[in-house]
């Protein structure tokens, strides 16, 4: 099904140029594989690489005054956000919303892989834990 949910003529570019960075290297050790700020880049959002293979582990209890979309890009995750508590798979999306703690964790078995998306050009965080 093709799709026309704007008119291409209502936008007009911004004079950006396309940019790349690297948001991780691929044979690099531990959780945290990178982030790549959006700033970097000239755009709005914060890129994240997480993962471990150890159930029960994740990043600590923390918060962002910005909205933190989490995609699981392979094994399954729980993850605290405020009073919630939310189960996902890969291929699902979670959302933090800004101003909301939030932390998750593997479920194993296996992998656990996301990206991260920060709504901000930097990456913002206070730990509360």
């Amino acid at each position: 099904m093709a799709r026309r949910d704007f008119d291409p003529e209502s936008v007009k570019p911004d004079g950006r140029i396309s940019a790349k960075g690297v948001l991780f290297d691929p044979d690099s050790a531990g959780p945290w594989r990178g982030f790549l700020a959006g700033e970097a880049l000239g755009g709005q959002v914060t890129v994240l690489a997480y993962g471990n293979d150890t159930p029960g582990e994740g990043p600590r209890l923390h918060v962002h005054p910005y909205d933190q979309t989490f995609v699981v890009i392979a094994g399954r995750a729980r993850f605290f956000v405020g009073d919630a508590v939310i189960e996902a798979s890969a291929g699902e999306a979670v959302l933090g919303p800004a101003g909301v703690p939030h932390r998750f964790e593997n479920l194993g078995p296996g992998r656990l892989q996301t990206i991260d998306i920060h709504h901000s050009p930097r990456w913002i965080q206070t730990d509360l834990d």
